[in-house]
C-alpha cells in the first residue's frame, strides 16, 4: 500500500511540477518580460497551461506528496511494532494478536487527527477590513486548534489502549508532542524565510535594486542558512523520541508531525485556489480592485504554500528515517559501520542521488519551459492582433507541450528512485543499502529545504517590489525580481518538493524487497 501511495505520487509531484513550471516560466519570460504584459493576460498564449499547472502541481501533486508522507508514517509505525515484538531489551511485548495497542496506536492517532482537521476548518474565519498578518492568523488558528485537539485525542487514546504500564502510554504521548512541535517550528522558521514580512525576503528584494545577479545570490545564501533550524529540530526530534521509544518513537513523532494533515494540506492548497482567482479575473477583466485582492491573498498564499512545503519536507525526514529502520530490522541490520566499504560505498552513493535527481527534473523544466518560450513567441510573432486584442492565441498548444513535456520527463527519475535500492541491495548488500538510505536523507533533506526556501524567497521578493517596493511593477527592480522568481521556479515548485518523496519511496523500496537482499 505504502509502495503504492509512492510510485503515485512520485509521477504527480515530478509530473505536475514539471507541468505547472514549465508554463510559468514560458508565460513570465515572454509574457511579463519580453512583451511587458500583465500576469495572467488572456494575451498571453501560455496563460491557460499556466493556471491548470496551479491544479496540477500544487494541488494534486503536493496531495500525493502528504498522503505518501502520511501512509509511510503509519506503516512504518506498524511494521516496527511488528518486528521489534519481543526483542530483548526492547519495549514492546510480543505480540499475541494484530490488535495489539502498538498496531493499533498509530491509526488512532491519524483518525483523531482527521477529526481534529475538521473542527479546525471552523476557526479559519476573516473579516471584510482584514490586513496580510490577520489573515495569516486565521489560518494559523485553525491549524492551532486541529494540534490542540490531537494533544487531546492522543491523551485519551493512550488511556484507552491497554498498553503494558502508564509509564509506556506516557513515552508514547511524548513521542507525538515532539512530532506535532517540531512540525510547527518547521512551518514557522520557513515562514520566516520566505515571506516578505520578515527581513531575509525584504533583504532579496533590497538587492533587486543591483540586478538579477544579486537576487539569485542572496536567496540562495538566505535558503542555505534557513537549513541551520529545521536539521537541528529534525534532529533533535529523532533523538528524544528514540530515548523515549527507539525508533518506533520516531515513527509515533511522525504520525503525530502528520496528524494535522487535513488542514495542512487546505492551507497549502489555498495558494493555488487564490492564484487562479487571480487569474481569472484578470482574464475576464474584472475591475482593479478585483486583482488587488486576490494579489494579496496570492501573496498569503506564497506563504502557507512555503510552510507547507516545510512542513513536507520535515516529516519526509522523519518518515523516511523510521521507513529505513524498518528495513534496517527486516534484513537483521542492528548497527551500521561506517569504516566498512559497502556501508561507506552506500552513503556516497546516497548522498549523490538527491543532487542527481534535483538535475533530471530541473533540465526537464528548463527544457519544457524552452519549447514553450519558442511557441509564445512564434504566436506573437505569427497571429496577428494578439496585442491588440482582435486576435485568438492558440491555448490549446502550450498546453499540449507541458503535457507531452512532463510525461516524458517523468520517466528517468521515477525509474532511478525505483530500481537503484534494488541495484545496490543486490548486487552490493542489505549493509551498503542502509548506507545508501542514510546518505539520501542526510543530503536529500537539506537539499529539499535549500531549494524550497529559496524558490519561496525569490517568489515573495517580486511580490514585495509589485505591492510598490522599489520602484513597484515595471522598474528595473522588478525585472530583476522577476528573473529570480523564474530561477526558483523549479526550485520551489518541483525539484525540492520532489526530494521528499525520493527519499520516502528508496526507503519503501528497500523495505518491501528485504526479503531478497538476505
Amino acid at each position: 500500500f505504502s509502495f503504492g501511495a509512492s510510485s503515485i505520487a512520485l509521477f504527480a509531484r515530478v509530473a505536475g511540477g514539471i507541468y505547472t513550471k514549465a508554463a510559468d516560466v514560458g508565460a513570465d519570460l515572454v509574457g511579463k518580460v519580453e512583451q511587458g504584459i500583465p500576469e495572467d493576460d488572456p494575451r498571453n498564449p501560455a496563460v491557460i497551461a499556466d493556471n491548470v499547472g496551479d491544479n496540477v502541481g500544487d494541488v494534486a501533486g503536493m496531495g500525493a506528496d502528504l498522503f505518501e508522507s502520511y501512509i509511510g508514517s503509519i506503516i512504518a509505525a506498524m511494521a516496527l511494532a511488528v518486528f521489534s515484538a519481543g526483542a530483548v531489551g526492547g519495549k514492546i511485548p510480543a505480540l499475541t494478536d494484530l490488535y495489539s495497542p502498538f498496531i493499533m496506536f498509530p491509526m488512532l492517532i491519524a483518525a483523531g487527527g482527521i477529526v481534529s482537521s475538521i473542527v479546525g476548518t471552523f476557526f479559519v474565519r476573516a473579516k471584510e477590513t482584514a490586513t496580510f498578518s490577520t489573515l495569516l492568523w486565521a489560518l494559523r488558528r485553525g491549524v492551532l486548534v486541529s494540534g490542540i485537539l490531537v494533544v487531546g485525542f492522543t491523551f485519551a487514546i493512550t488511556r484507552m489502549l491497554e498498553f503494558e504500564n502508564n509509564d509506556i502510554a506516557n513515552d508514547l504521548f511524548y513521542c507525538v508532542l515532539i512530532g506535532l512541535g517540531a512540525g510547527i517550528i518547521i512551518g514557522y522558521m520557513t515562514e520566516f524565510y520566505t515571506s516578505y514580512e520578515y527581513y531575509p525576503t525584504k533583504t532579496v528584494a533590497k538587492n533587486s535594486e543591483t540586478g538579477a545577479a544579486t537576487v539569485i545570490i542572496e536567496g540562495f545564501a538566505s535558503a542555505m542558512q534557513s537549513t541551520v533550524v529545521p536539521v537541528i529540530v529534525v534532529a533533535g526530534g529523532i533523538w528524544l523520541s528514540f530515548e523515549l521509544f527507539e525508533f518506533y518513537g520516531v515513527a509515533i513523532a511522525a504520525v503525530g508531525m502528520l496528524s494535522t494533515l487535513g488542514i495542512t494540506l487546505a492551507t497549502d492548497a489555498y495558494g493555488p485556489v487564490a492564484d487562479n482567482a487571480g487569474g481569472i479575473a484578470e482574464m475576464a477583466h474584472l475591475p482593479a480592485e478585483v486583482r488587488e485582492r486576490t494579489d494579496a491573498l496570492d501573496s498569503l498564499g506564497n506563504t502557507t504554500a512555503a510552510t507547507g512545503k516545510g512542513f513536507a519536507i520535515g516529516s519526509a525526514a522523519l518518515t523516511s528515517l523510521a521507513l529505513m529502520a524498518a528495513y534496517a530490522q527486516a534484513v537483521g541490520l542492528e548497527t551500521a559501520d561506517l569504516l566498512e566499504a559497502n556501508t561507506m560505498v552506500g552513503l556516497m552513493i546516497g548522498a549523490m542521488l538527491p543532487f542527481l535527481f534535483s538535475s533530471l527534473t530541473m533540465q526537464a523544466v528548463g527544457r519544457a519551459a524552452f519549447a514553450i518560450v519558442v511557441e509564445v513567441r512564434r504566436q506573437f510573432r505569427e497571429i496577428p492582433g494578439i496585442m491588440d486584442g482582435t486576435g485568438k492565441p492558440d491555448y490549446a498548444r502550450c498546453v499540449d507541450i507541458s503535457t507531452q513535456g512532463s510525461l516524458k520527463a517523468m520517466i528517468l527519475p521515477g525509474v532511478l528512485a525505483v530500481v537503484t535500492p534494488v541495484i545496490v541491495g543486490w548486487w552490493i548488500g542489505p549493509e551498503a543499502l542502509g548506507g545508501m538510505l542514510m546518505g539520501s536523507i542526510a543530503s536529500g533533506f537539506m537539499l529539499a529545504v535549500t531549494m524550497a526556501n529559496a524558490g519561496g524567497s525569490w517568489d515573495n521578493a517580486k511580490k514585495y517590489i509589485e505591492s510598490g517596493a522599489h520602484g513597484g511593477k515595471g522598474s528595473d527592480a522588478h525585472k530583476a525580481a522577476v528573473v529570480g522568481d523564474t530561477v526558483g521556479d523549479p526550485f520551489k515548485d518541483t525539484s525540492g518538493p520532489s526530494l521528499n518523496i525520493l527519499l520516502k519511496l528508496m526507503s519503501v523500496v528497500a523495505l518491501v524487497f528485504a526479503p531478497s537482499f538476505i
